[in-house]
């Protein structure tokens, strides 16, 4: 309430509580504009990210200006480095290997047809009237193809007949068939699971390739038969799933997938992919399982009965099995150090060189903590414990002293606030890695075996039912450990289709595993 200066009371008191009111209303109006300047403030900087995520590039790259940053800005406590320090950004050598020029040699076990060019008989004559004689050849090579041939097995069962006692027929018995009374073969159904599970290409189109070349087989049969292959490979992922738990690292990851006709459910409901992966190198699992939830309910069924390390994401379903005894959660620093390069992008708009400021501070952190993992990859275990320990260990603790001083300086809501959020609420879990060197830095390994299903999602956008989300949790499970240990997929799923019906106990179907095939006889034929 404004007073004239005229209609001012004469009492003290009287005019102490106007200006006492006075003030209180312009603190009120000052507090509602800051509120409103923190509201436009983090909208500018919701708008600058969505443009970066819609229009610029996706790459996690991490800006020069976070190799260059003065750490002494914000790190007081720390000592000066000596004159002669190179700085790490200018010591680092150069991991980017040099490609190549020039085209490559073609495969030497390639068949190879001779084709012989000679000379017309007129021109084997020399102009002085003498035969030219024959001192060597010149050879050149072109790479060739030759379309997919179609064929038909034909199976001749001999019949045999006793003509004194004529007790009846004896017929020679069929080997047992991936898929009885069906006219497909292993090598059709290998084909056909390659094409959608591997290449992501949908049935309708293999469909109208094989019509080019005269078979007509409707879609619905071959998605009747890649159910029948899911059933058919159960064996063996129960004994990939075993052993997937068995193991003292598991690395989850999960992804939307949607089904139409699913009971209960409406055909624009979200269902989930999860993927689970484990294993030492040279035996590595990758098992995909459809669940129509993404609740913490279907985490614990797929991964009851392990203990050991869980390394995810922060998703909230994984978090009651980071409480049970027995298991111990990662964190991802790739997910960390995502949440600092969008802070990084939101903070500058598009187009334009971000100023260095605390999202490049804690990128340079992050960035010793993968230099340091890039240079011990390829050294065992008990090597890089003890390389974490001395050396990712310290950086982890200026990382922490910057972070303290930081967090409670920064709209929460933000970009970085969030960023700077995700890194203190999942310290713990973060630093886990530093204790084995067995454990990876990041999630990458069940981000990377997801992809394949994500990019064969783009292509045949949905599935039909769950039980062909189900068979194709199934293929892409076999398919994706048989390439993570060296086999050819096609060469490894025809050799399963044609010999798991056969097998009768828990021996043979554990001889089909792909650590135990040799892979040099799994070739495309």
């Amino acid at each position: 309430m404004k007073a004239a200066v005229g209609n001012l009371p004469d009492d003290v008191g009287a005019l102490k509580k106007i200006i006492a009111e006075q003030q209180l209303m312009l603190s009120n109006q000052t507090q509602k504009i800051s509120r409103k300047e923190r509201r436009i403030a983090l909208l500018e900087e919701y708008i600058r990210l969505q443009r970066h995520r819609q229009f610029g590039t996706r790459s996690e790259k991490v800006s020069e200006q976070a190799e260059l940053f003065d750490e002494a800005e914000l790190l007081c406590e720390e000592s000066e480095a000596p004159a002669d320090e190179v700085p790490a950004s200018q010591s680092r050598p150069s991991t980017a290997k040099q490609k190549p020029r020039g085209r490559k040699p073609l495969p030497s076990e390639l068949p190879r047809i001779r084709i012989e060019h000679d000379l017309p008989e007129a021109e084997k004559t020399c102009p002085c009237g003498c035969q030219r004689t024959l001192i060597g050849e010149e050879a050149s090579e072109q790479l060739d193809i030759i379309p997919a041939q179609v064929r038909v097995l034909v199976h001749v069962r001999k019949k045999y007949a006793c003509q004194t006692c004529e007790a009846g027929v004896q017929l020679a018995p069929l080997p047992p068939q991936p898929i009885p009374k069906s006219n497909a073969s292993a090598g059709l159904l290998a084909h056909v699971a390659i094409a959608k599970y591997q290449d992501a290409l949908p049935l309708y189109r293999q469909e109208q390739i094989l019509q080019r070349s005269g078979i007509t087989l409707g879609r619905n049969t071959l998605a009747g038969w890649m159910l029948k292959c899911g059933t058919l490979v159960q064996p063996l992922l129960n004994l990939l799933n075993d052993q997937l738990l068995s193991g003292p690292i598991i690395h989850c990851d999960e992804t939307p997938v949607q089904v139409l006709k699913e009971e209960g459910r409406l055909p624009q409901s979200k269902s989930y992919m999860w993927v689970r992966v484990s294993g030492p190198p040279d035996k590595k699992i990758v098992l995909y399982d459809y669940a129509s939830s993404r609740s913490g309910s279907v985490a614990e069924q797929l991964l009851d009965g392990f203990e050991g390390y869980l390394q995810t994401d922060d998703y909230a379903g994984y978090h009651a099995l980071g409480k049970t005894q027995g298991i111990t959660p990662l964190g991802c620093w790739a997910h960390a150090r995502r949440k600092f390069i969008e802070a990084q992008k939101a903070a500058a708009p598009q187009g334009k060189k971000p100023k260095a400021g605390k999202a490049d501070m804690a990128l340079s952190h992050i960035s010793k903590l993968y230099d340091i993992e890039r240079r011990i990859k390829d050294e065992p275990p008990k090597v890089r414990q003890q390389v974490r320990q001395q050396e990712s260990v310290a950086v982890l603790e200026q990382l922490r002293v910057w972070l303290d001083k930081t967090l409670h300086h920064v709209l929460p809501k933000g970009a970085l606030g969030k960023a700077l959020g995700y890194l203190d609420k999942n310290w713990d879990k973060l630093t886990v890695y530093t204790k084995d060197g067995r454990l990876s830095i990041d999630n990458n390994v069940a981000e990377n075996a997801i992809r394949p299903f994500v990019i064969g999602r783009k292509n045949w956008l949905f599935s039909d039912t769950d039980r062909g989300a189900k068979a194709s949790a199934a293929l892409y499970s076999l398919i994706e450990t048989a390439k993570t240990n060296g086999q050819e997929p096609y060469g490894y799923l025809k050799r399963i289709f044609k010999e798991l019906p056969a097998t009768q106990s828990l021996d043979e179907i554990e001889a089909l595993l792909p650590w135990n095939l040799n892979g040099d006889s799994l070739v495309r034929t």
